[in-house]
């Protein structure tokens, strides 16, 4: 499909295939992607955004599934954004599109898509936001987006999501306490998944102990619920204070700022994208610019002042 006004009109109509067109031309970097995304753009902020973040071998996926099954029974439709590592061989998510869902494939109701990284930090792939706005603006309720663990760095998933789900695992010990400078504080909900464990008590309270820590939370403090993902044990608890989360948003004032602070970081992501792509190749030719990284990595000049010397050539 290569009209643009008609494969917007069949993504906000909620079609498999032209979301998946949609998605791939902002993958892509293709330059009919920008119009694609102007024109859904006003049929977005509707989908509920969660996002579920946590160290490697947390259960995440499992998670993530469990509570795509939950609201599946409750009829609303689901999208999954799954950001897995970048293949070193094909530059694709090295997961595919994530054999730990495969349950839910043949719902209709539901959408997965992976994405890899290609390097961008933070836990989420580049393209992340423009692959929410397609799928909220395709009428799906809920939009669960899910960080390819990373540890402390993903704490980017905060600018994207209105909840944000950190998913920890009974036995961490120490390892708490070394993520707590990161995730710890952009967590709205704890999940200690795999609560049928030994330990998991423990955890409860090692996480309490480090929320007393923390003042990022404002007036908001964070519940902490037992789940085992694999048997959808605690989901029903988990959906609940999901909920209650959202309901403190809205009467606090706290979805709109969050709201404008994704419009603003989107913003401004594209104008430095759109500087660079600008001042590189434009104001600065290719190859005197690569001329200025050779001086700057064989120590004949620095990076504060080859920067200052480009910026020096900008006309505002």
């Amino acid at each position: 499909m290569t009209d643009l006004h008609a494969l917007a009109s069949a993504v906000t109509s909620g079609r498999p295939r032209a979301l998946g067109q949609a998605i791939s031309l902002v993958e892509s970097h293709d330059a009919r992607a920008a119009k694609l995304l102007a024109e859904v753009y006003p049929a977005t902020g509707r989908a509920r955004i969660i996002g579920i973040t946590g160290s490697p071998g947390a259960g995440k996926s499992t998670l993530v599934a469990a509570l795509a099954k939950h609201y599946r029974a409750r009829e609303k439709r689901v999208g999954i954004i799954a950001v897995d590592p970048t293949s070193p061989f094909t530059g694709g998510a090295i997961l595919g599109d994530r054999i730990r869902m495969t349950e839910l494939y043949t719902d209709r109701g539901v959408f997965i898509r992976s994405m890899a990284t290609r390097g961008f930090l933070g836990g989420l792939a580049k393209a992340t936001n423009d692959v929410v706005d397609i799928l909220d603006a395709a009428g799906f309720d809920v939009v669960l987006v899910e960080t390819v663990g990373v540890g402390q760095d993903e704490v980017e998933v905060v600018r994207t999501v209105q909840t944000n789900l950190v998913v920890l695992v009974p036995g961490m010990g120490d390892d708490i306490q070394a993520i707590k400078a990161g995730i710890m504080e952009i967590g709205d909900v704890f999940v200690v998944n795999k609560a049928d464990r030994p330990g998991a008590d423990k955890t409860v309270t090692e996480i309490t102990m480090m929320m007393s820590l923390v003042e990022e939370h404002g007036d908001w403090v964070p519940p902490i619920v037992k789940t085992v993902a694999s048997r959808r044990e605690g989901i029903d608890d988990l959906d609940a204070a999901i909920a209650k989360h959202y309901d403190y948003l809205a009467e606090s004032g706290e979805l709109v700022r969050r709201n404008r602070d994704r419009v603003r970081i989107r913003i401004e992501t594209q104008l430095k994208e759109g500087f660079m792509a600008r001042v590189i190749g434009g104001t600065i030719p290719r190859d005197a610019y690569e001329s200025m990284l050779d001086d700057v990595l064989h120590k004949r000049n620095n990076p504060h002042d080859a920067a200052e010397s480009v910026l020096g050539r900008v006309r505002f």
